[in-house]
């Protein structure tokens, strides 16, 4: 399941519910916007910050979003926790 968090700049951030891998509860990250050919992505996993998958942003924008999810973090686990807001 997937979940609704903002749209900022065009950049679009969904979440999953808590998850359980190798024991420890993690989050997915989703951000995407779109661009000529389709859409730029990006994948990463709460707690640790991990981007696993990414296309078409730059390192500086990598930056700046991991930065939003830091800044977002306890908000991110209160929805992913109670089922989120909005589905996406």
């Amino acid at each position: 399941m997937s979940y609704y968090y903002s749209t900022v700049a065009g950049i679009t951030m969904n979440h999953s519910e808590v998850k359980e891998k190798n024991g420890f509860e993690i989050i997915k990250i989703h951000f995407e916007r779109p661009n000529e050919n389709g859409f730029d992505f990006l994948d990463m996993e709460l707690p640790c910050g991990t981007v696993y998958k990414s296309f078409g942003f730059s390192e500086d924008e990598i930056m700046d979003l991991k930065e939003y999810v830091r800044d977002n973090d306890s908000l991110i686990w209160e929805f992913a926790r109670s089922g989120g807001g909005m589905i996406a």
